[in-house]
This record gives C-alpha cells, sequence and structure tokens, in this order.
C-alpha cells in the first residue's frame, strides 16, 4: 500500500479532482457548491492518506495547532468563494479590457488562470521573505512544527489578500471568464493539502514542474537562510527560471520546522494581531 500511495497518490487524485472540477463546470451545473464538494472530497483523501503511509510519524500527532488550522482553513474558504462570487465579477466590470479568447475550450481558460495567478503569487511570495512588513504578515504560514494536509491554507487575511492580488487582478483586466477562475480555485486547495502533506509520496523527475511536499519542506526550515528556496505554489518552473529552486533528496525531519522566535503565539487570533504589533526578531 505505503508503495502506491508513494507513486500514485499524488498523480490520481489531482488528475480525479481535475476531471471532476472540468466536468461540472463544463455543464455549469450546481454551480460552486458542486465544486467545493469536489474540492472537500479532495482534501479529505489526502488526509486519509497520510494516515495510511505518513512521512514523519511526528507530525500525525497534534503539535497544538489543530483548532487554529481548521480555522484558517475555513477563513480560506471563505476568501476563496468571496473572490468567485463576489471580488472577481465586481472587478471585472470595472477594469475589463475584455481580451481574454472566450473561443477557448474550458481546460485552456483554466490552465491559462492557473499560470497567471500562480505567477503573481511565486512573486509575492518571494517578497514576503524580502520585506520585514511582509513578512510579519506571512509568518503564520510558517509557524506550524510540522506539516499536514491542513496547514496549507495557515495565512494571514492580510497576507492571503496581498498574495492573490497581482494574479487575480490580471484575469480580471484580461477578463477571463468566472468559471475559469472557481475551477482554478476548486483545485487549488487539494494541491495546497498535498504541499503541505505529511505523505511518503514522491513525484520522481515532475517534482522539478509542480510545488509537491518533497521540494516545499524545505521551503519550510526554521533556519531562515534554508528558506528561501521553492516559493513556487503550484508550479516549481519559476524557482528555477528565478534561481530560487533547490532539490536535495535528504529531506527535512521532524524537529526542522517553524520559527525560530520560540514565544510566537499558536492560535489564530494571537497571530492575526501579532503582525500588527509584534516585529519579528
Amino acid at each position: 500500500m505505503r508503495h502506491v500511495i508513494r507513486h500514485f497518490a499524488y498523480p490520481v487524485i489531482i488528475a480525479i479532482v481535475i476531471s471532476c472540477v472540468l466536468a461540472v463546470s463544463r455543464d455549469n451545473e450546481g454551480g460552486v457548491w458542486s465544486l467545493a464538494a469536489i474540492t472537500l472530497a479532495g482534501l479529505v483523501a489526502v488526509g486519509l492518506m497520510e494516515r495510511l503511509a505518513p512521512y514523519q510519524r511526528a507530525w500525525t500527532r497534534s503539535h497544538g495547532d489543530l483548532i487554529a488550522d481548521l480555522q484558517y482553513n475555513l477563513l480560506g474558504a471563505i476568501l476563496l468563494q468571496s473572490s468567485v462570487v463576489i471580488l472577481f465579477p465586481a472587478a471585472t466590470r470595472l477594469v475589463s479590457l475584455n481580451v481574454w479568447p472566450m473561443d477557448w475550450p474550458l481546460w485552456a481558460s483554466v490552465l491559462a488562470v492557473g499560470l497567471i495567478v500562480d505567477f503573481g503569487l511565486y512573486w509575492m511570495h518571494r517578497w514576503s521573505h524580502r520585506s520585514e512588513l511582509l513578512w510579519r504578515f506571512h509568518q503564520p504560514h510558517h509557524s506550524s512544527e510540522r506539516l499536514y494536509w491542513l496547514n496549507g491554507e495557515r495565512r494571514h487575511i492580510v497576507s492571503a489578500l496581498l498574495l492573490a492580488a497581482p494574479g487575480l487582478g490580471v484575469v480580471a483586466v484580461l477578463g477571463a471568464p468566472q468559471i475559469a477562475l472557481a475551477a482554478w480555485f476548486a483545485i487549488l486547495p487539494v494541491h495546497l493539502a498535498f504541499q503541505h502533506a505529511n505523505i511518503d509520496y514522491s513525484l520522481g523527475p515532475m517534482r522539478f514542474i509542480f510545488g509537491v511536499a518533497e521540494m516545499h519542506r524545505w521551503h519550510h526550515k526554521r533556519d531562515f537562510e534554508d528558506a528561501q528556496v521553492n516559493f513556487g505554489e503550484v508550479f516549481l518552473i519559476w524557482d528555477w527560471l528565478f534561481g530560487t529552486g533547490h532539490d536535495a533528496r535528504n529531506g527535512v525531519s521532524a524537529g526542522d520546522l517553524g520559527l525560530s522566535d520560540r514565544a510566537y503565539p499558536k492560535g489564530f487570533w494571537g497571530q492575526h494581531l501579532a503582525a500588527f504589533f509584534r516585529r519579528s526578531p
């Protein structure tokens, strides 16, 4: 079973999620609720894989982070749905140049939206590690001392909005179809769960293209100088293009993660307030 999960968990589950999302989006049946159900099913599948084939046994136990991560996931779901249903349509009406090729097949529009959004996320993510002010809002994402399926959405509300703003702004100006963004935002949380998952899996050579766990774990190392790598959210190609890619096969272990500031708050509200009042060391 571990061998099957190691080599097939990510490609099989992601392929099923993408196929279901495209099918529902193409028929436009059930709207955002059907897409949300597909996302939830994908997330549960990732959580189950963790129990069957954990990468680190120590990360299967709560580190006092479960309640905060559930709150962060609820916040993330609200922000994603609000972006699709409210913010994006409003922005499109205000700034769209209506130059998006509407004759493209749905899968091409979803991929194009994903590449644009992901490119913006890469640069904002990288900048969040270079700017002292932005780092204060990004710190919650690095505060967890384990990596598991629920902390992919561990983001301060300000950081989440800033990270997404450039990519969303570009696709709004271009006039991308709302359903393409909705589809991408249904797939993204499942990938992020895999990216942070405590699953002993490998994508082989494809790890140089996609930001999966074996690459992203390096980004969460406690030593700050070791964390300036592998910023890509879905696509790791940006890291190789712009000199921040890192690959090594010896892995990241329990005890390597978290912040050097041991007094940093652990709770959802404490971390949100700390970004405004607490300067990082």
